[in-house]
């Protein structure tokens, strides 16, 4: 079956399940946009240990959709892998760290012997929230603006800046989709919180903070989008193999391919709607609008970023570097059993929305508390 399909078929194929994978993540980070919310929604001790125990429930299926996001790029495609991850070490090792600092958070928070005390452990859940996924944010932005690296002849790579990736987040378009994660996943983890708790005081914080962060968002919604009609892409001449440099090259990506306007323009629609809703009635379905629109949102961003012949990873140190999904990706045997294996994702996911229903089947409220010790919470 997938043995019958040309090495550039799988490339594609492989592009649309890694960027899958990542837009799921970024669907994940409600966790992290929970965590930055908790001194805002969250007063007393007993508030907090409710919002935090709610997003314990999750943050471990954040983690795993991160390293599962970082596992399908080293595999499918990993000149990539090796360039971005081997040069802009930094940036990379900042936003581990970070979520590094989650998992000990909800680890030793409430233990007892815990010499740090909680808000520490709170303040590096905040960290977690709001630096882990501006950083990721900024990372995602070089997709379009570029990096500082050279490819050699031998595929070897060399990164030409002394800040090791963490000059991303100097560019005001990496910074302002830093930012957009950042308040676009404060928002999910509103509605999330919205979702999952019975507690009035809660809930009324969290619908507020819902609709206030989708507002923060737009402008930077709106910077992006404008930039991204406008600025210069990185255009492969599918001939000869050459980057050059194309003004209006993703506003081309976009007419050319009118699936990705339309998931990008459904997207944006389910989430300003799921904002309203959860803003504006007592509803509670908020987070499964805003879900799928994030991801057809971040689908149709990769989708921009790396198809119609365009380089999804470009160099501005030496153009001829750039990384497309062509000449960055593994062997047509690789990628071939790379897909037969992944036939197996979708009863993976299956096994996760069942246990994700029965996690969800009984809503948190003061009462879970009752009876149990400090070193049963998180």
């Amino acid at each position: 079956m997938f043995g019958n399909l040309a090495h550039t078929q799988l490339q594609e194929l492989w592009w649309i399940v890694v960027s899958l994978v990542g837009s799921l993540f970024v669907f994940m980070t409600f966790v992290q946009g929970g965590q930055s919310l908790l001194g805002t929604i969250a007063k007393t001790d007993r508030q907090k240990s409710l919002v935090i125990n709610s997003l314990g429930r999750k943050w471990e299926l954040t983690y795993t959709t991160l390293v599962l996001f970082g596992g399908a790029f080293f595999a499918a495609f990993p000149k990539f892998y090796a360039t971005s991850f081997g040069g802009a070490y930094w940036v990379w090792i900042a936003i581990l760290f970070t979520f590094s600092l989650q998992a000990v958070s909800y680890e030793f928070r409430k233990k007892d012997g815990n010499l740090l005390g909680a808000r520490v452990y709170e303040t590096f859940l905040f960290i977690n929230g709001a630096i882990g996924i501006l950083l990721v944010g900024a990372a995602v932005g070089t997709f379009f603006t570029g990096s500082h690296f050279q490819v050699n002849a031998f595929n070897l790579s060399s990164w030409k800046h002394p800040l090791r990736g963490l000059e991303a987040a100097l560019v005001p378009f990496n910074l302002a989709m830093g930012l957009l994660l950042v308040f676009l996943s404060r928002a999910l983890g509103a509605m999330y919180l919205v979702n999952n708790i019975r507690h009035a005081k809660i809930e009324e914080k969290a619908r507020s903070a819902a609709f206030r962060n989708f507002l923060y968002l737009v402008p930077f919604l709106l910077y992006i989008l404008y930039s991204l009609l406008t600025m210069q892409g990185f255009a492969l001449d599918p001939a000869t193999g050459t980057i050059s440099l194309e003004k209006g090259k993703y506003f081309v990506n976009l007419m050319a391919m009118p699936i990705v306007m339309l998931l990008l323009i459904t997207g944006i629609l389910l989430i300003a709607g799921a904002a309203v809703i959860t803003g504006y009635t007592s509803k509670r379905l908020g987070i499964w609008l805003a879900g799928p629109g994030t991801v057809f949102t971040c689908l149709s961003i990769f989708f921009l970023a790396g198809f119609n012949n365009t380089a999804f990873y470009p160099s501005i140190f030496d153009l001829q570097s750039s990384l497309t999904i062509y000449n960055a990706s593994s062997s047509h045997y690789t990628l071939t059993a790379m897909s037969y294996i992944a036939l197996a994702v979708p009863f993976v996911l299956a096994y996760i929305a069942w246990v994700w229903k029965l996690m969800d089947a009984k809503k948190l409220d003061a009462s879970e508390f009752d009876g149990e010790t400090a070193n049963d919470l998180y």
